[in-house]
């Protein structure tokens, strides 16, 4: 009995942390939807590549929190769809978003990488003009 009991507590133990780490990808595209920058920049590592149209370059979280920022503003969101999800790596988390803004549409990939204490945090960040 102990032995089925231990398989069981490891069986759900590994099925929520595998949904709970999905969970990142919808959390930042109601975060999108939403114009949060700053909740959004809460997910950035210390340094962000970031490419937003037609800048890019390696900013500080401070200074990738304040270009989304100026983004939202001169785009203000309006809906948004999960494209792609790749949430199946241990280490890798990608979502690529379609961002419907009062400006245009956009496309959003949003790259995750996997810190010490189990964290994704945005590495790289896209913002690109959708060619549909």
């Amino acid at each position: 009995m102990r032995p089925l009991l231990i398989s069981l507590l490891l069986f759900f133990n590994i099925s929520s942390n595998h949904a709970f780490q999905a969970d990142i990808i919808d959390d930042l595209a109601a975060q999108f939807r939403a114009g949060n920058a700053k909740e959004i920049a809460k997910n950035f590592a210390s340094s962000v590549e970031l490419i937003i149209i037609d800048q890019e370059d390696v900013y500080s979280k401070a200074q990738s929190e304040q270009i989304l920022k100026d983004f939202f503003v001169k785009n203000p969101p309006g809906k948004i769809s999960i494209i792609h999800r790749l949430s199946t790596s241990q280490n890798y988390r990608l979502g690529i978003f379609s961002l419907s803004t009062k400006n245009g549409k956009f496309r959003v990939t949003v790259t995750l990488n996997k810190k010490p204490g189990n964290i994704f945090l945005i590495t790289e960040l896209r913002i690109e003009q959708d060619k549909e």
